[in-house]
């Protein structure tokens, strides 16, 4: 386990050695603070409240809502966000749902000119940037997931199992968990063995992936008290290298 202080440089260098990192929130915090401001935090956190229905679940569930944004991301801090598109992943990583382009509602504008989702995505780039110091720009896939639990039906953040994302890096940032239980992070090698597992409870509470050399998943989760609300939302930033200079 990451301690409760880590510098960006040490945590590179537990990533490149075992493929990941968990970092706690007292840890994290400061390391994205370093990239600017998470003044509007509350607000930032309070937008997973607006996110739509995933409709593309295959087993037709209600329980993960999410939005979703493209950004081309320098080392050195510059964000461009792109034009909407689709989420597409190959079979090779996503059998459950890839093969399709899934369409899903953009995250709200008014995040990009705030002070927490910049500074997020300017860490991810500076920081997996020191793992390949050679990428010029990145193309950062953004999502916001909430998922939720019901007595009668646990929800699933990870419905696809243990997985790749076909990408370079991943940042997952836990923003809040109300009323949930589980939810556990598994780490894993390419033949299955286990590397480690975790469980994302505070806010900012962080997983760094090497996308490349581990695979990973998350445990269902279930209410504590089953007559309340129960959802966990996290925020998802995929790194992969530009193959061509983005607008």
């Amino acid at each position: 386990m990451t301690p409760a202080t880590a510098s960006e440089e040490a945590l590179a260098t537990l990533v490149a050695r075992s493929g990941h990192a968990f970092v706690p929130g007292a840890a994290m915090r400061p390391l994205l603070e370093t990239h600017g401001a998470l003044a509007d935090w509350e607000r930032f956190a309070q937008s997973w409240a607006h996110l739509p229905v995933d409709r593309y679940l295959a087993d037709r569930g209600r329980y993960r809502r999410r939005r979703y944004a493209v950004y081309s991301l320098s080392p050195s801090g510059e964000i461009r966000r792109q034009p909407h598109q689709p989420h597409y992943q190959s079979r090779d990583y996503n059998p459950l749902y890839g093969g399709i382009e899934r369409w899903f509602e953009p995250i709200e504008d008014q995040l990009d000119l705030g002070d927490s989702l910049p500074t997020v995505l300017r860490f991810a780039a500076g920081f997996f940037g020191r793992l390949a110091p050679q990428v010029a720009r990145w193309h950062a896939e953004v999502h916001q997931f909430r998922i939720e639990a019901h007595p009668e039906a646990p929800g699933q953040p990870t419905p696809e199992g243990v997985h790749r994302d076909g990408v370079d890096y991943v940042l997952v940032l836990m923003v809040r968990r109300h009323n949930i239980d589980a939810g556990v992070t598994s780490i894993h090698a390419p033949d299955g063995t286990s590397l480690g597992s975790f469980t994302l409870a505070d806010p900012c509470d962080a997983a760094l992936i090497d996308d490349a050399r581990v695979y990973h998943g998350v445990t269902p989760v279930v209410p504590l008290d089953a007559t309340r609300p129960a959802h966990r939302d996290v925020l998802v930033v995929t790194l992969r290298r530009e193959t061509s200079s983005a607008a």
